[in-house]
């Protein structure tokens, strides 16, 4: 079984090797430094052979030696932090880990590219209570290309790594006492990164992408943004990270959009394959999501009523109805995550970026292409949301703000995709879109909120219980959607910014209203829980 550790760490150059380290014991906070004596590592990292994971900062590696032997995954999260994926000692790498980087690899084999052996002598900074604050250590570093042509390196270095719980501040006063005894932060980000550019000719290479000039570059360093954001995502996913499904979904909405509105930069005889490959995957992983959604809406709302009108066993049942339709979400990502549809969908955006369906109004200017997609998904937006305040109040009219919430998110990615070339306008016209969007998103967690509570509802009476609750939350559903309903009117209309900021003003009222309710709720159930106490 795998576990995560938050490793914060800088490393430095050693003069020469079995070079001394600077007495540390003058380093602010710092009361004792204790030898820990020298420990023998022997560490083999496994890669593609064409190096992906180095070339994405990822590091795999089978460790010997010292108290954490073992298979690491080094995953990076922002400069001299990464979350160590740890799982136990076995002959081949563990799945727990190949797939956390299967969307990189792919099909392909992992394989042994570098060994490492190193002589680790410990320090161990604590304070005046002796509580570690950081380790130390100088690792004397043999390393050997295990690939056809490689060659071996050695070399000395330092590393400081933070204690679990501790500022990182303190690892700056590490760093003015080393620099003052002239050492120098390393030039490497990692041991493997130097063993690979000092053993071997093939060092992997991050690529590049040139600034976007045309129309059609723009529209590809979207979708190029936004198939990195699902290859990135994947490990979170898997991990279960919080809002990582939400995200990976985002990025396939947005690739989907992409192709639908810029249709006369790209082909969309090629790019609609590939937008239903993408809807596909964003339903597998919301299969559970959107009723988790339902069930914490309706569990907040129960949770700001008065105890009084909470009548019959509500938060029993709604458990049960939650319950009665969870799938096994996780086990279910997982297995699409590792399947064949998943990985040949990612291959097949990769194959898109790299020889893409341009049509010709990819080679024009981009304001002269990009402003225009974005005018016209606007005044589509403009006559769904004319059509559905016409219609009667009721399902015909629920259905219509949905499709206007729908194209309101795709004119919003539109101009997302403009920005880089449009600039402020592009940047309002997506904050306009996106206030809209969160105006009929909240219309439609009402409708879909509503449904749940007459289901619920039939059910509660089905058993003999009350559904009195469940009429009294309908009830403020619909004054939620008659809120939206009301304020959209003034907030389509992008020429008149003092009625926008009233809709947002009604949207932020009404967030006050629940949180109001919320703390009411709360301060009554600490009140009754002193009553009872007393």
């Amino acid at each position: 079984m795998a576990e995560t550790k938050r490793e914060i760490e800088r490393k430095y150059e050693a003069s020469a090797p079995g070079g001394k380290l600077p007495s540390l014991s003058k380093v602010a906070g710092v009361s004792s430094v204790i030898d820990k004596g020298v420990t023998e590592l022997d560490a083999t990292y496994y890669d593609t052979a064409d190096l992906r994971l180095a070339a994405a900062s990822r590091t795999l590696r089978r460790r010997t030696g010292g108290d954490d032997a073992g298979w690491h995954l080094k995953l990076p999260v922002a400069a001299g932090v990464r979350d160590e994926v740890r799982a136990p000692l076995s002959a081949t790498v563990p799945r727990a880990l190949s797939g956390l980087v299967r969307s990189r690899i792919r099909a392909l084999p992992l394989i042994p590219v570098v060994r490492l052996r190193s002589a680790r002598d410990v320090r161990h900074l604590v304070d005046a209570d002796g509580a570690l604050l950081a380790e130390v250590s100088i690792d004397t570093v043999d390393a050997e290309r295990l690939t056809e042509g490689g060659g071996t390196s050695s070399w000395t270095e330092i590393e400081v790594e933070l204690a679990d719980g501790v500022d990182p501040a303190f690892l700056d006063k590490v760093e003015k006492r080393l620099r003052k005894a002239g050492v120098q932060p390393s030039k490497s980000a990692s041991k493997l990164a130097r063993a690979l550019a000092e053993t071997g000719s093939v060092t992997p290479k991050k690529g590049r992408t040139p600034k976007p000039v045309t129309a059609g570059d723009h529209v590809l360093s979207y979708l190029r943004a936004q198939r990195d954001a699902l290859v990135e995502l994947d490990p979170a996913v898997r991990q279960d990270l919080p809002d990582s499904v939400h995200q990976m979904r985002v990025a396939t909405r947005r690739m989907r959009s992409a192709f639908r509105s810029y249709a006369k930069v790209l082909d969309r005889a090629v790019t609609d394959p590939i937008g239903a490959e993408l809807k596909w995957l964003a339903g597998e992983l919301g299969l559970d999501r959107d009723r988790e959604v339902l069930t914490e809406r309706i569990q907040s709302a129960v949770a700001e009523l008065p105890r009084q009108l909470v009548v019959g066993p509500v938060r029993t049942r709604l458990r049960t109805w939650s319950a009665a339709r969870r799938s096994g979400s996780r086990r279910h990502v997982i297995a699409v995550l590792d399947g064949r549809r998943y990985l040949a969908l990612l291959d097949t955006l990769d194959a898109l970026l790299a020889d893409p369906p341009l049509k010709a109004a990819a080679a024009k200017e981009p304001a002269q292409v990009l402003e225009k997609v974005v005018a016209r998904d606007r005044a589509k937006l403009g006559r769904l949301i004319g059509q559905a305040l016409e219609a009667a109040p009721g399902e015909d009219r629920d259905l219509a703000l949905h499709e206007a919430r729908k194209k309101a998110k795709r004119t919003r990615y539109a101009a997302e995709a403009a920005r880089p070339a449009l600039g402020a306008a592009a940047a309002e016209e997506m904050r306009h879109m996106k206030m809209l969007q969160g105006l009929l998103g909240d219309h439609q967690d009402s409708v879909m909120t509503r449904i749940a509570l007459r289901e619920i509802a039939g059910q509660a009476q089905a058993a003999g219980e009350s559904s009195f609750t469940y009429g009294l939350l309908y009830g403020r559903e619909e004054q939620r959607a008659a809120i939206a309903e009301a304020a959209l009117p003034e907030a389509w209309d992008p020429a008149m910014p003092d009625l926008t900021e009233r809709a947002e003003r009604l949207l932020r009222a009404a967030a006050l209203e629940r949180a109001a309710h919320r703390q009411a709720a709360a301060a009554r159930a600490e009140a009754e829980g002193a009553a009872l106490g007393g």
